[in-house]
């Protein structure tokens, strides 16, 4: 019952602009080269396990409407296995290099800490030959501190130090685990770290467990050789009211004070961004500006919602301004573009999660094609090159001179009799620029 739920369906492979395939690419070529690399390299789909194969469709006013063979009955071993194959299976259909993972969505359910570990040790050796199997790779993994009723406070800023040990045996697996499979990456989550309301909380306690939290993880990370990186994934709110992990600027400052702004990055989410009040393309900017650009979560969310929908994208506008950030951030190292997003609850069939994972994918693809022009056009870098361009000047340097003073400074603008000009910043044209392609 487990990659057979996908045998009616044929890989999914490049078809071009034109064809009438639904179940085709059109714009996903992943070996044609692009600003030098294949398409593949530059964007390193991944497809996740949590929404994907995990949630059965089910909301807060009403059950699941999914009817996958593994969501029937308990996740007992015979479910997660199935679950498992049929995971590595659709990856392997949609011929994207990367799948990822929390610990609980590839394993079986288990209470106790000692039955939960055994749980997750044995998905883990099936992953392995899985991956093998189909010739796939982990882009990350990591644990889910969440979801089970122990985490209902957090878990790095649990106020119950008993949870928080709890949420170390977990990352401490889900890391080597991570290490084992060949992982690129390995991600926490913000889930529920943050707080409902002042009047029972003691911020400062938590932050300070959850910066020793972090701390050992990059400590362990160093002691086991795994080389990959270490990600936080921003969020604002939902389902804590205040999230201490908002956006991409409080992860650094918080990064900065626990002396881990040069181990940890961040991984960032679309639809995160727009509930902190942001554009998705602002957090990417911010983050490369930072130097702790990491990796993206794909997933986009509903303008007339005020909560985390985790939709496909379908905008190649909105995801044109992301990519141009990516190429100017360098591109991926070991990051990618994962997938964390869910089909609606009443797209009930199998061919649906291809449809879902073939947009996103053709909409990014298009996205990077589009970028690709517009760099290639040199318009729109080169006015923003000019904009700044004095900063490389007689000025600009002395401002950034070792050594330099407020007051020497404002005596330049004094001695020289400074009249600044007003430039244009050139709005619309920018966006012009944009629209064009």
């Amino acid at each position: 019952m487990s990659a057979d739920y996908f045998a009616e369906f044929a890989p999914v492979r490049y078809e071009g602009a034109d064809t009438v395939n639904d179940l085709a690419y059109r714009w996903y070529d992943k070996d044609r080269i692009v600003l030098g690399k294949r398409m593949e390299d530059h964007l390193r789909f991944a497809v996740c396990m949590w929404h994907t194969f995990c949630w059965p469709g089910s909301d807060v006013f009403g059950a699941g409407t999914f009817s996958r063979p593994w969501h029937a009955g308990a996740n007992d071993a015979s479910a997660a296995r199935a679950k498992r194959e049929a995971a590595l299976a659709f990856v392997e259909k949609l011929d994207v290099p990367f799948y990822c993972f929390h610990d609980v969505d590839v394993m079986a359910d288990a209470e106790g800490i000692g039955a939960f570990r055994k749980s997750f040790a044995e998905a883990v050796d099936h992953l392995e030959a899985l991956q093998h199997q189909h010739g796939r790779k982990l882009l990350w993994g990591t644990a889910n501190l969440f979801s089970h009723p122990r985490y209902m406070a957090g878990a790095a800023t649990n106020p119950d130090p008993e949870v928080w040990a709890w949420a170390a045996s977990q990352v401490r697996d889900a890391l080597e685990a991570t290490h084992r499979l060949g992982g690129a990456n390995y991600v926490l989550w913000g889930g529920r770290e943050g707080y409902d309301t002042i009047l029972n909380t003691e911020v400062g306690t938590e932050l300070d467990n959850f910066g020793r939290f972090l701390s050992l993880v990059v400590d362990h990370k160093h002691r086991i050789g795994f080389t990959g990186t270490i990600l936080i994934e921003p969020k604002p709110h939902e389902p804590t009211k205040h999230q201490y992990d908002f956006d991409t600027q409080t992860v650094y400052g918080f990064l900065k004070r626990f002396g881990l702004e040069d181990e940890v990055k961040v991984n960032i989410e679309a639809n995160h961004a727009t509930l902190s009040g942001h554009t998705f393309e602002h957090e990417l900017a911010m983050a490369r500006a930072l130097g702790i650009f990491g990796s993206i979560d794909a997933n986009r969310g509903d303008h007339q919602n005020g909560w985390d929908t985790d939709q496909f994208p379908n905008s190649v506008e909105e995801l044109t301004l992301a990519v141009l950030e990516l190429i100017r951030a360098g591109g991926f190292t070991t990051g990618g573009f994962n997938f964390d997003a869910k089909v609606r609850r009443q797209s009930i069939d199998a061919v649906d999660l291809f449809h879902g994972h073939i947009g996103g994918i053709d909409t990014i693809a298009h996205a990077l094609i589009t970028a690709e022009a517009i760099i290639g056009d040199g318009r729109l870098d080169s006015f923003r090159a000019e904009r700044y361009a004095d900063w490389q000047g007689a000025l600009g340097r002395s401002i950034h001179a070792p050594g330099a003073t407020l007051a020497q400074i404002a005596d330049i603008a004094i001695d020289r009799d400074l009249a600044p000009v007003r430039k244009s910043g050139r709005q619309e044209w920018c966006e012009n620029q944009i629209n064009r392609f």
